[in-house]
């Protein structure tokens, strides 16, 4: 570990995180490879995000190779960091899902928590179980038939108490390009034939984030994953790591290796997708997003729009419509070169989503 006397700016620790994500150059990565190494896809909203995801990182990708991955059971759909929809190879799936338990569990606690006072969590778990695993449920079904063994509870509190308890997965044609339909769930174990790792190493967990998203404050691990009490883990990995400080002194940890491209490296513009955890696994977020657009691209219901980076900056959101337009709005007029290369974005997410569309740059405001 070296002493914590180099002070990373914001503009340095933007170009680090867009170098880690490929958003400076595009890679030619497998697929599941990017997944992996990015500690899974925000997918939240289906199926778009992730395919988005993966468009703006890689070259040459289409949305064939992603489906074939969640029909072929490489990867699932599962709830995970920040207790959120996340799309994952069915590795990750198996060791990450045991370490963030806790984060399901405070979700129970404080969005449930009421409603489900003395219930018992093995036998709702047990039932749970059995019942998707002889068939996926949608949570709709699902709460239905536990609720017909405890009538006095809420059947969407029981469903979301087996969300919580149990590791759900997604099954197809949910989170298929163009197919999709409605969230039916069984166990992972049941889906991929294997049991969850029983004793995942949480370094692990603090090392892949960091080689995604460092340098980073335990705060920002926090921030990804959802769990607390991280400060001691890279307490325990900083003789294996480098340690620098930001603008307001926050102490950094970083993989030696990783990638720390000086401030002055050119940034290309690029459309990131919704949901995109570039813009949700920092405490500080503003290595890429400006405080004043945060209001702007993230909602008060949770909505987080698609955004247009410009010199490694968030600068506008937009969006994919049901027509197959592809609308962005700048937040502030762009220069020519700049409109030209979010046009030419623009059209290569028409041509991923079947072309026949339009382009529309909307006036800046």
């Amino acid at each position: 570990m070296t002493g914590p006397g180099q002070v990373l700016g914001t503009r340095a620790l933007g170009r680090a995180l867009l170098a880690r994500q490929h958003l400076l150059a595009r890679t030619d990565l497998a697929p599941a490879a990017l997944i992996h190494h990015l500690g899974g896809l925000q997918a939240q909203a289906a199926p778009q995000p992730p395919y988005l995801g993966l468009l703006a990182r890689l070259d040459g990708f289409t949305p064939e190779p992603l489906s074939a991955l969640l029909e072929e059971r490489a990867a699932v759909r599962i709830a995970l960091h920040r207790g959120t929809i996340h799309l994952v190879t069915a590795e990750d799936c198996l060791t990450l899902r045991p370490l963030l338990q806790p984060v399901l569990d405070q979700a129970l606690r404080t969005t449930y928590g009421k409603r489900l006072t003395g219930l018992d969590p093995d036998a709702l778990a047990a039932e749970a179980r059995e019942l998707v695993e002889a068939e996926p449920r949608t949570f709709q079904q699902l709460g239905a038939l536990l609720a017909a063994t405890r009538p006095d509870r809420d059947p969407a509190a029981l469903a979301q108490a087996a969300r919580c308890l149990l590791p759900l997965v997604q099954v197809p044609p949910r989170g298929l390009w163009g197919r999709g339909g409605p969230a039916a769930h069984t166990t992972a174990e049941s889906w991929l034939g294997r049991p969850l790792d029983p004793a995942p190493p949480l370094d692990d967990l603090a090392l892949r984030y960091l080689a995604a998203f460092g340098p980073a404050t335990a705060a920002d691990l926090t921030k990804w994953c959802g769990l607390s009490g991280l400060t001691p883990v890279l307490r325990r990995l900083a003789p294996r790591l480098l340690t620098f400080r930001d603008e307001r002194g926050r102490l950094l940890y970083d993989l030696p290796d990783a990638p720390r491209p000086d401030e002055s490296t050119p940034a290309p513009v690029r459309l990131i997708a919704p949901f995109d955890n570039l813009l949700l696994s920092h405490a500080d977020r503003t290595r890429v997003l400006p405080e004043e657009y945060r209001g702007r691209v993230m909602t008060q219901n949770g909505i987080v729009l698609g955004t247009l980076l410009v010199d490694g900056l968030v600068a506008g959101s937009w969006r994919l419509t049901g027509g197959q337009e592809v609308v962005v709005r700048p937040f502030a007029p762009l220069r020519r070169a700049d409109r030209q290369a979010a046009e030419a974005e623009a059209e290569r997410v028409l041509a991923f989503a079947g072309g026949g569309g339009e382009v529309l740059i909307e006036a800046a405001g």
